[in-house]
């Protein structure tokens, strides 16, 4: 096999990659040498901007396929055929840690996958938690702020982190989940993952259905204690990395079974609580689970930073048969999503390899901007209408259209007849064995006990009461005793 020639970026051979031209063997660098420029100049651009969140991920390449007929229910090409395989990529990740934070840690974990499918692209942005800690995105960029890095001590503090859990009841069910059993994932293969927000279906004939996703994983459920949690960080920041990228590479192919909860869309308005309210789970004695089909990863990626780093997931990329609900949170990631990646990876980052339709492709009039890869030729135009038989619309909505009544202006959620911040936090405590809720209740006081300000303290107990009263004078207890020692 015949050695490979070294070149730069504009395809001339390097003569020499061990040494600087000089002026003389001992004299400065020269400005000439274009080599060495150009190799200083890359790896000073080497990174990019981390996200904000879902900074610290690993990603995989897999398939879904089709075990249910879903026909009924969606026209989506790739849900209607038993048997039908549609590429996927996913990305699994921590929420509110940086790029180089460890794996094993409290927070809840991303659960992103690309479909590429043969209508386009289906993004499905999610979590491995059914809910979320906020309803309304306007509160978002406050919430993650609280999580983050204090801007004065430049780690995450306690007092910020409840504090605003203080003064957003809503929180209580997310937060009951987090520090719970399940708040420390052994390893992404051992995860659920769940769409999260509602979104919407819509058959052939038209009708409309409302609809929440569940990947529930065939490896089994496993979590690590909070114990287990800092002894695996310090043993290995990337444990979760290592796990996934080793179980792959060894055949062992993780897999979850996609199911889904489906209400015809005219129960939504009168539903006891707010369908949309992604802080709320459907009950499965409402809206039992029907199974969808499979997903099954098979394939690592060859490059974390091009494959895994670069990747980007959009909620608003929808195919015909699904498009979104009223769930305002689901509403703000529409526009947030995808204007991050267009800050992060520029404009045309959909054009990268990882991101870029694969059974189809992108044929529109986007042009230009940095890094455009998508030069047409002299008889494409870049407007339309036009002669010129260029792309144009189909005229068949991707979904059923949503109806909308009222006046502008910032309103709370339609209040329905169970809408209250607690019940579902308690009704999960309440399922909870004794053992995972002392679990619970340990993990809790261990951070509330932390926060400098009795005011928070109680605030936040006084939503642990509303839930549950055994619940909430547990936690005031131990809160309590830890306080005092």
């Amino acid at each position: 096999m015949s050695q490979r020639v070294l070149t730069t970026e504009s395809g001339a051979p390097v003569a020499d990659n061990q040494n600087s031209a000089s002026a003389g063997a001992g004299g400065p660098l020269l400005l000439q040498d274009q080599h060495l420029l150009e190799k200083l100049a890359r790896f000073n651009r080497e990174r990019i901007p981390e996200r904000v969140v879902h900074a610290r991920g690993s990603g995989a390449y897999g398939y879904f396929e089709v075990t249910d007929d879903m026909t009924e229910f969606t026209h989506a090409h790739f849900l209607g055929q038993t048997g039908r395989r549609t590429e996927v990529f996913a990305r699994f990740s921590t929420v509110a840690d940086n790029l180089g934070g460890a794996d094993a840690v409290r927070d809840p974990r991303g659960f992103a996958l690309k479909f590429y499918t043969a209508e386009g692209n289906y993004d499905l942005v999610g979590n491995n938690t059914p809910v979320f800690f906020i309803k309304d995105p306007l509160k978002f960029p406050d919430f993650i702020h609280s999580q983050k890095r204090d801007p004065f001590t430049g780690k995450q503090e306690p007092d910020n982190v409840w504090d605003f859990w203080a003064h957003s009841p809503e929180a209580t069910h997310q937060v009951t989940w987090l520090m719970g059993d399940r708040g420390i994932p052994a390893s992404y293969r051992h995860m659920n993952g769940y769409g999260s927000h509602t979104y919407q279906w819509t058959n052939a004939e038209g009708e409309a259905f409302f609809v929440k996703y569940h990947f529930k994983t065939n490896q089994g459920v496993r979590s690590l204690s909070a114990d287990q949690g800092q002894e695996t960080a310090g043993k290995d920041p990337n444990s979760h990395q290592t796990d996934l990228l080793q179980a792959i590479e060894r055949g062992v192919n993780p897999s979850w079974t996609l199911h889904v909860q489906v209400m015809p869309a005219a129960d939504a308005d009168g539903y006891r609580f707010n369908p949309f309210d992604v802080t709320k789970v459907w009950p499965h004695s409402d809206y039992p689970l029907r199974r969808v089909g499979r997903l099954v990863l098979d394939r690592n990626p060859d490059n974390v930073f091009a494959e895994v780093e670069q990747a980007a997931f959009s909620p608003n990329n929808f195919v015909p048969g699904i498009g979104p609900s009223p769930d305002k949170m689901l509403q703000g990631r529409l526009f947030a999503y995808a204007d991050a990646h267009r800050y992060r990876l520029g404009v045309n980052h959909t054009q990268l390899a990882v991101n870029a339709p694969r059974a189809t492709s992108a044929d529109n009039y986007g042009r230009d901007g940095l890094m455009a890869a998508n030069s047409q030729g002299r008889h494409d135009k870049n407007y339309e209408p036009n002669s010129h038989a260029g792309p144009a619309q189909t005229g068949a909505p991707l979904s059923a259209a949503l109806a909308v009544q009222g006046h502008t202006g910032a309103h709370a959620a339609p209040e329905h007849t169970k809408d209250d911040h607690f019940f579902q936090a308690g009704e999960l405590y309440r399922l909870m064995s004794e053992e995972e809720k002392g679990r619970l209740v340990a993990n809790i006081a261990g951070g509330l006990s932390q926060v400098s300000r009795d005011d928070v303290v109680e605030k936040n107990l006084a939503h642990f009461h509303a839930a549950d009263p055994e619940y909430g004078k547990r936690v005031e207890e131990a809160v309590r005793d830890l306080r005092e020692d």
